[in-house]
């Protein structure tokens, strides 16, 4: 009796384990597509290698009343071009650290929506993405730039704004892959 107790315990373990196998085998793999418009997560964290950029440390409010320098870019997480701006972004926090605000702002809350003065972030959002608008520390738009704004660009104009001499960015070349990119912006 006990051996039969023992052979139908082994043919179950059998049974769940081939179960197992047949349900492991039939999951998809994972996979995130850098040129396309679908939502495979966080673009800071999957394409920039930096998913401390979002959430935003502090609001447009909060930057505008202490007076620093804001970077507002409005991004999609399921717009491809999106996903190949985000390495910029990510190099932007890299180059300016704690001498700005570094607002990456999704705007699927924006959109519809009437702006409330110059604390919102849907006063300045133009409709189209990625958009970068840097503030100066005045309350004053002193760059406001739709698409794949090149990065020497923005660091221009932050260091207009913050009146910091702008970093030497070396040779980053944007239109490079996500890893070109990524790999030339950290090892300059």
């Amino acid at each position: 009796m006990a051996v039969r107790c023992f052979g139908l315990m082994v043919c179950l373990v059998r049974f769940l384990l081939s179960v197992c196998a047949v349900v492991v085998l039939q999951v998809a793999p994972a996979a995130a597509i850098l040129n396309s418009d679908s939502y495979d997560g966080n673009i800071y964290a999957l394409y920039a290698g930096n998913g401390s950029l979002v959430p935003p440390a502090v609001t447009l409010a909060q930057s505008l009343e202490e007076g620093r320098t804001a970077v507002i870019v409005y991004y999609l997480d399921d717009s491809a071009v999106s996903k190949r701006f985000a390495p910029v972004v990510s190099e932007l926090q890299r180059l300016w650290g704690r001498n700005v605000d570094l607002l990456p702002l999704t705007t699927d809350p924006l959109q519809g929506r009437e702006s409330n003065g110059p604390n919102d972030p849907a006063t300045y959002w133009s409709g189209s993405i990625p958009q970068v608008v840097v503030i100066g520390p005045d309350g004053r738009v002193v760059f406001d730039q739709e698409g794949q704004v090149p990065l020497n660009e923005i660091n221009e104009a932050i260091s207009k704004a913050t009146g910091l001499p702008a970093p030497d960015l070396g040779r980053v070349d944007q239109e490079g892959s996500f890893n070109e990119v990524n790999i030339e912006v950290t090892a300059n």
